[in-house]
């Protein structure tokens, strides 16, 4: 089990940005992915990212205001960013991030993500 440590968010106003960093020790490269529940909601999928870095699905309700990043300088140890910007009230959530399976599931279990609050 790999413990993710997610970290970045807080209250911000409509327009405001953040970044949220992702840290896991995973050992080898792996891809990644960012997702967030909102209150009442099931959990999304926001951003996936390969592990050479390459972002392969951004959602569209955040696509042109959220990009997604990872640092490759040490593949033991994974960090992945997500950049956020011209933040709506909808985005308002708990942001994870996680290792994407083909099946649709999740590598591991969930680590206890990051609260983002968009609130004038």
């Amino acid at each position: 089990q790999v413990q993710l440590v997610e970290s970045g968010g807080g209250l911000v106003q409509p327009g405001g940005s953040l970044t949220l960093s992702c840290a896991a020790y995973t050992g080898i490269p792996v891809p990644m992915a960012w997702y967030r529940q909102a209150p009442g909601k099931q959990r999304e999928l926001v951003a996936q990212i390969t592990s050479g870095g390459t972002v392969t699905y951004i959602a569209n309700s955040v696509k042109g205001r959220f990009t997604a990043s990872r640092d490759k300088r040490d593949s033991a140890k994974t960090m992945i960013y997500l950049n956020m910007n011209n933040l709506k009230l909808e985005d308002t959530a708990v942001y994870y991030c996680n290792s994407p399976q083909t099946d649709g599931t999740t590598r591991w279990d969930w680590g206890p993500g990051t609260q983002v609050t968009v609130s004038s």
